[in-house]
């Protein structure tokens, strides 16, 4: 067999996804100052979280929400009874736009998962406040989010979770102290529902 012939019987097939150790290996052909074991835990978090993402996606589109209202019906639930908060302060608290918040409530609104009304003591202000439908979405997402990460985290202890949360949580606060502007984390999903996509 020539070379020609083996080195395209050794390509990845198209759509192929190379392994961990395989894109590792290419990025210390390319860059010799790699750290490889570096490289393996953010590598191996990037492809989890992306992961994650499609799962989470896939369970709320299958119950005919969004990404972005997801986080919506999250953020109300958050801020406590009566689930409710202002346009400004939820467009705040996603890292929206006020005008592509607006928009969402809209859409949000008709399909009767909150609604819109005067603030009683500001008539000027607008509240957004969770409806019963839009709270038992949020539930049931919930529910099988839950039963998803059970399963993720089935091999694992007790012991070994909780030791992993720690380890977690330890590279969060250097990535919050590091960067503490990325917060605004919801521009990717806006750009989808922008683009119609239904994905978390």
């Amino acid at each position: 067999m020539s070379d020609t012939s083996q080195g395209a019987a050794s390509l990845p097939p198209p759509g192929h996804e190379p392994s961990l150790d395989e894109q590792i290996a290419a990025y210390q052909r390319e860059f010799q100052d790699l750290d490889p074991q570096v490289e393996k835990v953010v590598s191996a978090l990037g492809r989890l979280n992306r992961r994650m993402n499609v799962a989470y996606g896939r369970q709320v589109s299958e119950l005919g929400i969004s990404n972005t209202e997801w986080e919506v019906l999250k953020t109300l639930v958050v801020s406590g009874a009566p689930y409710r908060l202002g346009p400004g302060e939820l467009a705040k608290r996603l890292g929206l736009t006020p005008a592509a918040m607006t928009h969402r409530i809209d859409r949000m609104a008709n399909d009767g998962l909150v609604t819109r009304d005067r603030d009683e003591n500001n008539r000027v202000r607008v509240i957004v406040e969770l409806t019963d439908e839009g709270r038992a979405k949020w539930l049931e997402a919930m529910r099988r989010a839950s039963a998803f990460e059970e399963d993720l985290l089935q091999d694992l202890s007790s012991e070994e979770r909780g030791v992993l949360g720690e380890v977690l949580i330890r590279l969060l606060r250097r990535v919050e102290d590091t960067q503490p502007d990325a917060g605004g984390r919801l521009k990717d999903l806006d750009a989808q529902d922008q683009d119609g996509a239904t994905a978390s």
